[in-house]
């Protein structure tokens, strides 16, 4: 158990703090930039055989659940600004080293499984546009794994070299990534103008499976979870923005609808371009069903030569800030003594943590081939799957941690959402996560969130016994409020 102080603190210590730039526009923008990416791309044909043309009801379903939990997240943000999110707000409630241990690593698993997810959808679109440009590239489990595998080595180099985070950078790729979603949207739109689309369609409930409307919705909604997060890590920027109590609700929620519509808009224009009878083939050509959409829909027109290359800098973009995230956080675990020092280790003049991004590399190389060559599953379902999955578990840890923390006075007038919203978020986010949310064959989810936690088990074990044994100090976590430094 650990000791909570009675008197005030300053968030960031003796250290000075963050500076506050960040005003509702940027705010929004860098929540919307952070839901969009791989997500939508990753896991709409999949839905689509569950429900048919209602494929953009479990968007809204996921919608909803993530909603009551953002409420959570915006109580606990503004009773508690630092920036260390989930593991903070554990901390804060149950005062558990491990239990605390146990919800930082499995953030630090999320982001792991869907950088790979967005490695292998990276993979495939680039192999696309390329063989759209006329390169015949090989094609294949092989070749797409081949091209995953080297990008995720070039992510490590890149983090390596250490990657100077601007607000601004991210609105340019948040841009892109819209101006992709954007080309769908218009040409579903533009079929429906010229009478070619059967828009009584996306009101027909169509199952791959012999499930009844409501399982179907469920197994559709938690494969669509993967694409609704993301807004949980505004949290991080807490620090660095203006008038949080103020501004962060407000932007928050708005970020999520905004993205709910686009996500809403480009199922329906897959429902109305793609004609019936041939989502079960476009699926089989995992992470390509929106580039069907654009080859479908505006044929002759060279958008489609450009549309993949547009997915990879999304997608890109997505991985590229989960593998920063992973790596940081085990720094920051290494340096709180709940993992192995070695892996706080940190490359001379770079000053980049080499030792984590080494570590979290290993484990999404593994993932990529395992998953690849012994899964009897889609790479992309799996682990899209596994990312929605362990983050569902979290979302469950923090819809109880707000309630808990609901004892503790806040410091300013802070947010406060109903009793139910919590409530009811933490149940719903259990019961996406459980058995009867999956097929029987995407239950290799659970164990690759298993095999992903029992390593950390291993690493906190063999800390434990470090720190008794010669440093003669208990494990456990010195400074919660600084995690991510």
């Amino acid at each position: 158990m650990t000791t909570q102080s009675a008197a005030p603190v300053d968030v960031n210590g003796p250290t000075p703090d963050l500076k506050r730039v960040l005003g509702p526009k940027l705010l929004l923008l860098f929540i919307v930039g952070d839901i969009l990416g791989a997500g939508i791309y990753a896991v709409t044909g999949e839905m689509a055989l569950e429900v048919g043309g209602l494929v953009w009801l479990p968007f809204l379903v996921a919608f909803a659940v993530a909603t009551l939990t953002a409420f959570s997240y915006l109580e606990l943000v503004t009773k508690f600004p630092q920036a260390a999110g989930a593991a903070l707000y554990t901390h804060k409630a149950f005062g558990i080293h491990f239990v605390t241990f146990l919800v930082a690593f499995a953030v630090i698993c999320s982001g792991i499984t869907s950088a790979s997810t967005s490695s292998n959808l990276l993979a495939t679109n680039l192999l696309a546009g390329l063989d759209g440009l006329g390169w015949h590239v090989p094609q294949g489990d092989t070749a797409i794994t081949a091209v995953a595998i080297g990008f995720m080595v070039l992510l490590a180099l890149v983090n390596l070299r250490g990657v100077g985070e601007s607000v601004r950078f991210n609105v340019v790729l948040t841009l892109i990534e819209m101006a992709a979603l954007v080309i769908v949207i218009a040409i579903g739109f533009w079929v429906m103008v010229q009478g070619d689309a059967d828009l009584g369609r996306i009101v027909v409930f169509d199952s791959q499976s012999d499930r009844g409307l409501f399982l179907a919705v469920t197994v559709a909604t938690a494969i669509a979870f993967f694409a609704m997060v993301g807004f949980e890590d505004s949290v991080n920027m807490v620090e660095e923005t203006k008038d949080p109590e103020r501004i962060f609700p407000r932007v928050m929620l708005s970020g999520l609808g905004i993205a709910v519509v686009f996500y809403v808009l480009v199922a329906v224009s897959v429902i109305a371009v793609i004609p019936e009878g041939q989502i079960e083939s476009v699926v089989a050509d995992e992470g390509k069903v929106l580039l069907a959409v654009v080859q479908e829909g505006a044929p002759g027109v060279p958008i489609d030569k450009i549309f993949p290359f547009l997915t990879v800098v999304a997608v890109a973009n997505t991985a590229l800030l989960n593998m920063l995230m992973a790596s940081r956080l085990l720094y920051g675990l290494a340096h709180q003594d709940v993992l192995p020092r070695a892996l706080g280790r940190v490359l001379p003049g770079r000053r980049t943590p080499y030792a984590g991004i080494a570590f979290s590399t290993v484990l999404a190389l593994g993932l990529i081939v395992v998953v690849t060559f012994l899964a009897d599953t889609s790479v992309i379902a799996a682990l899209s799957g596994t990312t929605a999955l362990l983050l569902l578990c979290v979302f469950s840890v923090v819809n109880v941690a707000c309630l808990v923390l609901r004892r503790v006075p806040s410091s300013g007038s802070g947010f406060r959402s109903p009793t139910w919203v919590p409530v009811l978020g933490a149940v719903a986010c259990l019961f996406l996560a459980g058995p009867w949310a999956r097929d029987r064959e995407d239950w290799i989810q659970y164990q690759v969130a298993g095999g992903l936690l029992l390593v950390g088990l291993v690493l906190w074990a063999a800390t434990w016994l470090t720190n008794h044994a010669i440093r003669a100090q208990r494990t456990g976590f010195r400074d919660i409020e600084h995690l991510d430094d």
